[in-house]
């Protein structure tokens, strides 16, 4: 430990001026009173254009995103960067979706995807499955957010699970004072310096490895030519194209219907700053694929994991190729990358619960006050849940989990992202293709095993499409699969409730209510609202 002190004290310093930042955000932009989910869990909904850009950019571009991406690529080469062009597809697709759901939820009060379910098809029981599947695909991610931070720690010669708890104890204090306003204000801070860490990197790196660039992609051509592995490779092959296509697709499906990502956007002020952000966003995809070089210019360095832990390879490309004063800076960039999504995925989670679980089924007529307190409770739960899964799972297990985490989340495509254009879809039918879905998903990814590590079932997400009885070895995402039975159980399920007469539901949205904006005497006005209405509509709309 001794060897890595100077690396140590730059980390923590770094990290207790950004939770000091945490704490201090209480007072940023402070409304009169915290307790309600619009201030608490959404920042008041009215973030501009620059404060989301860095939100969602810090939500969706993770600690275990720069760690992970370039780690897979130093294992598999081509396949790791499915994760670029996702991130660049992704954005004319919810442009599509986002801006008719914060719509929507303006003029209604809602803070939830399940909110917007339960108005939309009349069905608290489609609501709770959406925010059950919210939840746990959730709480893969944020226990995974630790992934990043026990790499870098374990790179500078740091042991054991204190360090990591005391992290998390201290990211829940803020946030349960701060609420959105905290990883708001510290993703400034945390995109700087993984800018600046991505560019220092990208320039001086290669000019300490023989030849460059062109010896970069040497010697990763030459590790993977005689690699035993047929995926293997600095280019695709026939076997992995359609694992790659349909991986990022599902992928880029997947990304905004998760809770955290809705979370970021519904707390922006207007529609406009939404439609910014979708053309701005794509920068991180450049910043990805620069990161994701990472993984290559580790082969040119002879980088090896600390054990069997793949995680370490760009911290300890870094701690290798950098003075140690900037190796603490690049550490703290990864470990503070943490805590931003980790803070609003404990939001996002918590929110779920106390509005589609709590209020729905508990308390009906629970005030703002009340939603607030068990939001704020709710997100320390999830917080710890998250650090226990580190403590009694092994890592690789959880990275396992993370990987399902998108087959579980993309069930929600129908009632969230089609029901914001459609109401063709039963209730019933969306149930029953929820059911069918998820059911696919699981036994999917069950049979999807890895004779490399020698685990047999939940190894990954490639499906072998000969499973299937097809005389191929290519594979496909299974989440796409899944998704297909989905919503073909739910046309089928549709067409069967509406010839049997079952009741449709009340659907309390208008089609002008998904066209709203700021101004518009619909939207909410947090500073008139009075307290415990949603909404300033002469004939207002009833709380889902």
């Amino acid at each position: 430990m001794e060897a890595h002190l100077t690396e140590i004290i730059i980390f923590s310093v770094l990290f207790l001026v950004v939770s000091g930042m945490g704490f201090v955000a209480a007072r940023w932009r402070r409304p009169d009173n915290l307790a309600s989910l619009d201030e608490w869990g959404l920042g008041g909904r009215n973030f501009g254009s620059w404060v989301t850009w860095f939100l969602i950019g810090g939500d969706l571009y993770t600690a275990y995103t720069f760690v992970a991406v370039p780690a897979l690529i130093w294992g598999a080469g081509a396949m790791g960067f499915f994760a670029v062009p996702y991130t660049i597809v992704v954005y004319p697709i919810v442009f599509l979706v986002l801006i008719r759901l914060w719509s929507v939820s303006h003029v209604h009060g809602f803070v939830t995807p399940a909110d917007f379910v339960r108005a939309r098809f009349g069905s608290p029981t489609l609501a709770l499955l959406v925010a059950i599947t919210g939840i746990v695909a959730t709480m893969p991610y944020i226990a995974l957010q630790l992934v990043g931070i026990e790499a870098v720690l374990k790179s500078m010669g740091v042991t054991g699970h204190l360090p990591i708890i005391i992290a998390f104890a201290i990211l829940a204090a803020y946030t349960y004072q701060s609420g959105l306003r905290a990883p708001a204000l510290i993703a400034f801070v945390k995109d700087t310096l993984i800018y600046i860490v991505i560019l220092v990197a990208i320039f001086a790196i290669p000019a300490q490895i023989e030849g460059g660039w062109s010896g970069i992609f040497g010697a990763a051509q030459d590790r993977f030519a005689a690699s035993a592995a047929p995926g293997d490779g600095i280019l695709l092959n026939a076997n992995n194209q359609l694992q790659y296509v349909t991986l990022a697709l599902g992928s880029a499906l997947a990304l905004f219907l998760y809770p955290h990502s809705i979370t970021g956007v519904l707390a922006s002020k207007n529609r406009d700053v939404i439609k910014r952000n979708m053309a701005a966003l794509p920068a991180y995809s450049l910043l990805l694929g620069l990161i994701a070089l990472l993984g290559f210019m580790a082969i040119a360095a002879g980088i090896t994991p600390i054990g069997t832990d793949n995680n370490t390879i760009v911290p300890q490309l870094f701690d290798k190729m950098f003075p140690d004063w900037f190796t603490g800076i690049a550490y703290a960039a990864i470990g503070i990358g943490a805590l931003v999504p980790a803070a609003i995925m404990s939001i996002a989670a918590a929110n779920l619960f106390t509005r589609n679980i709590y209020k729905e089924y508990l308390k009906p007529h629970a005030s703002d006050a009340d939603e607030a307190r068990v939001s704020k409770i709710t997100s320390l739960l999830v917080k710890v849940g998250a650090v226990l899964c580190i403590l009694f799972l092994d890592t690789g297990f959880s990275i396992d989990l993370q990987l399902i985490g998108g087959v579980i989340i993309l069930q929600t495509l129908p009632s969230v992202a089609l029901g914001l254009y459609t109401r063709w879809f039963h209730r019933g039918g969306l149930i029953a293709g929820w059911i069918g879905g998820m059911g696919a998903g699981m036994l999917l990814l069950y049979n999807i095993g890895n004779p490399a590590t020698g685990k047999l079932h939940f190894a990954g997400s490639a499906f072998p499409l000969e499973k299937l009885g097809l005389d191929t070895k290519m594979t496909i995402y299974a989440g796409i699969l899944a998704l297909a039975v989905n919503l073909a159980v739910a046309a089928l399920g549709t067409v069967i409730a509406r010839s049997a007469g079952m009741a449709e539901g009340d659907d309390s949205t208008k089609p002008d209510h998904y066209l709203a904006d700021e101004g518009d005497p619909r939207i909410k006005d947090l500073d008139l609202a009075a307290p415990g209405t949603h909404g300033t509509d002469p004939a207002p709309i009833p709380k889902p």
